[in-house]
């Protein structure tokens, strides 16, 4: 089994709104390792997350290819790229995107009580769990209004871990938060990566956290830069 958990392949990204033609990303190579962390930095607009929405399949390159776990994945059809990308990926944004008529523990669960095969008894179980490793047992009946910041992202972090995913995309995670809950927030994320040996790619303009990585990359106008 190749050690590569997800590869782009001369990746661009253009967009044309019928008078310009703006090309976002324009050639980028990329491998991820299992269980490498790997942070990628760079100015706003220089492409970082469109790189994390192509590669996870949110969006389709213009041109180039992307292999999950060496499948390529891509090209798939919406429902089929939805069901990999449930399989063997998770997701944490700047803004939690959780939704807000359900408890902490039912947004935990979601991704899990999508799949067919899904037991509702062995899911709440999993996330329960989660969310104590997280540290909010306390809070699992809470809706997101009832829930603070980190709170909050702590809660999505568990909802992006419950699918045991082999890699992580992460786009400034951290980015809403104040400094010391954001320094909480990116050691718990680093302390459950390493426990799960799972890669994890992250955006983030935060060059502290960034230096925590075990690799990092610039990004400038579409391309890789030099640090």
């Amino acid at each position: 089994m190749s050690n590569i958990v997800l590869e782009g392949q001369n990746l661009h990204r253009s967009f044309d709104d019928g008078r310009n033609k703006v090309d976002v990303l324009r050639g980028i190579q990329l491998q991820v390792h299992r269980g490498e962390f790997v942070a990628v930095i760079g100015a706003s607009g220089s492409g970082k997350s469109t790189l994390l929405h192509v590669l996870g399949g949110l969006d389709s390159p213009t041109e180039g290819q992307v292999f999950l776990n060496g499948q390529r994945f891509d090209h798939l059809d919406e429902t089929t790229r939805g069901n990999l990308r449930n399989q063997h990926l998770g997701f944490v944004y700047q803004f939690h995107h959780l939704l807000p008529e359900f408890t902490a523990l039912e947004n935990v669960a979601m991704p899990l009580m999508l799949r067919a095969d899904s037991q509702f008894k062995q899911v709440k179980l999993k996330a329960e769990k989660l969310l104590e490793q997280v540290g909010l047992s306390h809070r699992m009946d809470h809706k997101p209004g009832e829930l603070s910041g980190g709170e909050r992202q702590r809660v999505a972090l568990a909802r992006a871990l419950v699918t045991d995913p082999d890699l992580v995309l992460a786009d400034e995670p951290t980015g809403n938060l104040d400094v010391d809950t954001a320094k909480g927030i990116f050691d718990l994320l680093r302390d459950l990566q390493k426990q799960r040996n799972m890669a994890m790619l992250i955006v983030t303009h935060d060059q502290s956290l960034a230096h925590s990585a075990d690799r990092i990359l610039q990004m400038r106008d579409g391309v890789w830069d030099t640090l």
